[in-house]
């Protein structure tokens, strides 16, 4: 596609080829409408990528998304795509020090292990059977409200109807969540083990009145109607080739290094401006479908800015020529990583982080969990790195709000990637740095990117993973049929800043494909 081609018509311009533009590329144009997607970048993905970050290694890293929770089946299905995922065999394992010696509580591998894992933690029953009874009552919640992100957006009270359960209603939707932290259960690691699916990339206290908190766990522990956080087979870059493959089989016309600079729309049809290495272009659409932030929308359209966003977490990609030997004598690293590693999370300490970074200063214990994804998906490695038993890790911080960055972005980092691994080394028997892997310029092999970082790389808001503040699940004041409409009529917006967005999920893909459909399919009916 050229940028002297003049103007051409479509029946629908997606600005952004991220998964979500792709997802509804793929529905509309498997439904018949000439669909043009613009991306700026020379690839497609946006933050769903894997990439080889270190030079001269074969290892494919999910760079900056990185588990697979909230895409529904549906998706997946209803686009015939070549993508899967593989669950992991431990949950959770979480180091700590009791009585002077080192012990942890590992999630996982079955009722009785994960049984005893919570006696020999904490010396009985207790904190297990409160374990069972409160992610019962998750489970059924999710249940009840996963099925509805791909449908229109439910009221309130219709969502309250459906979930059943006052209880849950209660503890998830109107009263923080520390409250029900705190009346379930007792050991403060635990409490914080429970909180932590509170605190992923937003910056709330456990009674925090907003209940962004409570939004985030919600989202959390509904993803595929159980709560589980899979592996993508392949990498997070797996799916989005896949739907860039869909979308294009289906007629989609695809343009990377096209970035959008201007939406011009009188409500029924619009002008998409934009540029190339080449100069600039135009492309005529019945609707805009806009996979980018709020913010990104408001300059396209000319509309007032919204508020800030800011993002809170360090990311961290790393490779070992081998695994870590903990401190903790009863685990085996291959289980102790193979699922979410908790680091500094104990309930205090998740508050005391918190209140400093609040105050501007860096968590003196800064809290993260780790992710070794190499474990569940060993294809990510070429087969010599696989051979000589390399693995990746995926480190995740806590309460680093992008403020903390603004005085020195580059020194900052540094000094808090120093003190987040001396708090994993705190529960190693050797040193993470014996064990890093080397590129081929002899540097090691570890990455961290900072919000400001993801705010330059993918234009991220404030580097805000989620592009602002998660929505609940149900219909409000200006939220529209299916969460993805704007002020514009034929102009929507389906990246993760949508109602139900957030993650790597495609649903605003989805609902926004399924809005164009309604819309077009009332029209061709009124004529």
């Amino acid at each position: 596609m050229s940028a002297n081609e003049g103007t051409r018509a479509y029946d629908a311009v997606i600005v952004g080829g991220g998964h979500n533009g792709l997802v509804a590329a793929a529905y509309l144009a498997r439904a018949g409408r000439s669909v043009l997607v613009l991306e700026r970048l020379d690839h497609t993905g946006g933050a769903a990528v894997s990439t080889r970050p270190f030079a001269g290694v074969d290892a494919r890293l999910s760079r900056y998304s990185y588990l697979v929770s909230l895409l529904p089946q549906k998706i997946v299905r209803d686009l015939a795509l070549d993508f899967r995922v593989r669950s992991r065999t431990i949950s959770s394992y979480t180091p700590a020090e009791r009585d002077g010696r080192p012990t942890g509580l590992l999630v996982g591998g079955g009722e009785s292990r994960t049984r005893e894992a919570f006696a020999r933690l904490t010396g009985g029953d207790d904190e297990y059977r409160a374990w069972q009874r409160f992610y019962g009552m998750t489970t059924r919640v999710a249940e009840r409200v996963f099925p509805t992100l791909t449908e229109p957006l439910p009221s309130r009270e219709e969502l309250r109807r459906r979930i059943d359960d006052e209880t849950a209603w209660r503890t998830l939707f109107e009263e923080p969540i520390g409250v029900a932290v705190e009346e379930n259960f007792t050991d403060d690691l635990v409490r914080g083990v429970v909180l932590t699916d509170a605190l992923i990339g937003t910056f709330a206290d456990a009674h925090d009145p907003s209940l962004a908190q409570n939004r985030c766990f919600l989202y959390h522990v509904i993803g595929g109607g159980t709560g589980a956080w899979d592996v993508p087979v392949g990498g997070m870059g797996a799916l989005t080739d896949a739907l860039a493959a869909a979308a294009r089989s289906a007629g989609a016309v695809v343009a990377t290094g096209h970035e959008a600079v201007r939406i011009a729309t009188d409500g029924e049809t619009a002008e998409v401006t934009y540029r190339t290495a080449d100069g600039e272009g135009v492309a005529a659409a019945r609707h805009v479908l806009v996979n980018a932030s709020p913010h990104d929308l408001a300059t396209l359209t000319g509309d007032a800015a919204p508020e800030p966003a800011e993002g809170a977490q360090l990311k961290v990609n790393m490779l070992l020529t081998r695994l870590p030997r903990l401190r903790d004598p009863a685990v085996d690293p291959r289980e102790a990583f193979a699922g979410t590693f908790h680091i500094a999370e104990g309930y205090r300490q998740l508050a005391t982080s918190h209140a400093q970074a609040a105050a501007g200063e860096l968590p003196a214990v800064p809290p993260s969990e780790i992710y070794c994804h190499s474990l569940t998906d060993p294809t990510i490695l070429g087969p010599d790195l696989a051979a000589r038993g390399y693995q990746t890790l995926t480190l995740f911080g806590l309460h680093t709000p992008a403020r903390l960055f603004d005085r020195d972005n580059d020194a900052v980092r540094d000094e808090l990637l120093k003190s987040t691994l001396a708090q994993l080394d705190a529960h190693l028997a050797e040193p993470l740095a014996d064990c890093l892997a080397t590129d081929a310029d002899g540097r090691p092999c570890i990455e961290a990117k900072t919000p400001l970082d993801l705010e330059r790389d993918l234009r991220l808001p404030g580097g805000n993973i989620f592009h602002r503040a998660l929505s609940w699940p149900y219909a409000q004041p200006e939220t529209g049929r299916w969460g993805v409409e704007t002020r514009h009529p034929n102009v929507l917006l389906c990246g993760a800043g949508a109602v139900r967005g957030g993650g790597v999920s495609g649903v605003p893909g989805h609902n926004a494909a399924m809005a164009v459909l309604e819309t077009t399919a009332e029209r061709d009916r009124a004529k």
